[in-house]
């Protein structure tokens, strides 16, 4: 017997939707090649000629450390340039590579059509709804205090 057969149906749900969440950002990464958070660090760059890695970090909302790690693992597959502010070494700015524009397009089609396949037979009103449910959720969590 599994653990959520013990629970309630609001659990099985949030239960659901976790699992639901982890399968899908592993899967996502298998079928695109890259993570959903370093596509959005990419696309914060590819909008701008440069930024500061502090401002890339508030944009794309991935703490610190995280935002090093995956920059120094873009910079080693060449697709961003970092340089340290000759002003004030201790800023970075960060900046996209040819190679990560050329790159970019490649991930957005395969993130387009990772999407449809996981959307695929949902009618349109099915979509809304699901997508009205989420957000009820999503402002329900952020209303939470600790």
């Amino acid at each position: 017997m599994r653990l959520t057969d013990h629970c309630k149906e609001e659990e099985e749900i949030l239960y659901r939707v976790f699992e639901i969440t982890k399968q899908t950002m592993s899967k996502f990464e298998s079928c695109t090649g890259i993570s959903q958070a370093r596509l959005d660090i990419l696309h914060e760059l590819f909008d701008v000629e440069e930024i500061s890695q502090r401002e890339l970090q508030k944009r794309v909302r991935i703490d610190h450390a995280a935002v090093t790690r995956h920059l120094k693992q873009l910079e080693e597959k060449g697709m961003v340039v970092r340089r340290k502010n000759p002003d004030d070494n201790r800023f970075t700015f960060v900046s996209l590579s040819a190679e990560g524009k050329s790159k970019i397009v490649a991930y957005c089609a395969e993130k387009k059509r990772f999407i449809s396949n996981v959307m695929a037979d949902f009618s349109e009103e099915e979509r809304k709804a699901l997508m009205g449910m989420l957000s009820r959720i999503k402002e329900n969590v952020e209303k939470i205090t600790n």
